[in-house]
């Protein structure tokens, strides 16, 4: 499983602006969202970035020891669930923190019934939910773009059956 192939659009190896802490950022490749606004527009194209084995990825998350965290991007991570949820899995077992972006509300993805999906869901520590919205544009939010999306703390909202968010300030 672990030599499953990502489309990514590229990789950020140290960031401290997607996430708390020091992380890995993954960009996927491929958004059906086209939000306007959108500070990633070259990740739209599913036909676009590289195909990387997320062995590779894995081994470049490992490499850095100042690493806390990874940050799945895009794109649109959960258009490729299955691979991202084996390497956060793995990743998770390395005591590594997992962020991931969304332009689908908590509640769709939940409604889309698939597993890779719910097993992508459930290796992540905070999700931040909802597409980019210019009306709702706040340069003031902390890991966010726009005020209706969320940061929320996932095993928390699992457990409770309901949305529970975080201030996502520390690993």
């Amino acid at each position: 499983m672990i030599d499953q192939n990502l489309r990514i659009a590229g990789v950020v190896d140290e960031s401290i602006v997607d996430g708390p802490g020091i992380r890995f950022v993954i960009f996927t490749q491929g958004c059906p969202h086209h939000c306007p606004g959108c500070h990633n527009p070259q990740t739209h194209d599913f036909a676009g970035g590289q195909e990387v084995k997320i062995s590779r990825l894995l081994a470049d998350v490992q490499a850095n020891p100042l690493i806390g965290g990874v940050t799945l991007s895009g794109g649109e991570p959960f258009c490729q669930p299955k691979p991202l949820a084996e390497l956060v899995r793995v990743l998770r077992l390395g005591g590594k923190h997992i962020m991931a972006y969304t332009g689908y509300t908590w509640e769709q993805l939940l409604e889309m019934d698939d597993p890779d999906v719910l097993a992508l869901l459930r290796q992540c520590d905070v999700l931040v939910d909802g597409p980019f919205r210019m009306e709702e544009r706040d340069l003031a939010l902390r890991f966010r773009g726009s005020r209706n999306q969320r940061l929320i703390d996932v095993p928390a909202s699992l457990e409770q059956g309901s949305v529970v968010t975080t201030a996502c300030t520390h690993l």
